[in-house]
Parts: C-alpha cells; sequence; structure tokens
C-alpha cells in the first residue's frame, strides 16, 4: 500500500518556486528521494496559478513517513518553508491494490 501526499505550498511573488528551487539546488530533493521508503518527490507547477507549487510526495508506507517526519531532512524543508514565508494545502492518498479497473484501461495511452 503507497501513500500519495499532494502538498501545495503557496506563497507571494515567486516564493513557491525559489522554495522548490532552492530544496533541488541544495540536494534536499536528492537525499529525501534517498530515504528509505521514498518512491516519489517532485515539484510541479500549476499553469493557472503562478504563487503555487505542487509537490506529489509517495512513500510505501505509514513507517516510511515516519521516519521521513523525524530524519533531519524535515528540519530543513521547515527552515526553507519558513524562509519563503509559505503557507500549505495538504490531500493524501492512499494507493488502490486492485490497480487500474478494466473500464479505465481504454483511456490510458501508454
Amino acid at each position: 500500500m503507497a501513500i500519495t501526499i499532494n502538498i501545495y505550498y503557496s506563497g507571494k511573488n515567486g516564493s513557491a518556486r525559489k522554495f522548490a528551487e532552492e530544496m533541488v539546488e541544495s540536494n534536499v530533493v536528492k537525499n529525501i528521494r534517498a530515504e528509505y521508503g521514498n518512491i516519489k518527490y517532485e515539484y510541479f507547477f500549476p499553469m493557472d496559478d503562478k504563487e503555487t507549487v505542487l509537490l506529489i510526495d509517495s512513500w510505501n508506507d505509514q513507517n516510511s513517513i515516519d521516519l521521513h517526519h523525524s530524519s533531519p531532512m524535515m528540519e530543513q524543508i521547515i527552515k526553507l518553508r519558513d524562509k519563503y514565508n509559505l503557507h500549505m494545502r495538504v490531500e493524501r492518498y492512499v494507493s488502490d491494490e486492485s490497480g487500474i479497473p478494466n473500464s479505465d484501461k481504454g483511456f490510458i495511452k501508454e
């Protein structure tokens, strides 16, 4: 069972994008991706909202998330989030172990 967390970081004057850029440039993202249980850690930029950055953050299980939350990476994330005065909106999803239904597969082009 994978757990995916969508975090929408919002700020002003491009601060959310600057935050994401610094996360990558400072190797925080690289280090998080190397943590036990991390499946995906990727930033995206909504086309219709220049002041928001979406982080898609996926983990093997809750234990992996708990280990991440107790890691030194969280201190760095919080420090940068505060530096850029960002606000967050969070969504949490648990993977559907049954996979993609056959009725949906016809709409997917690989």
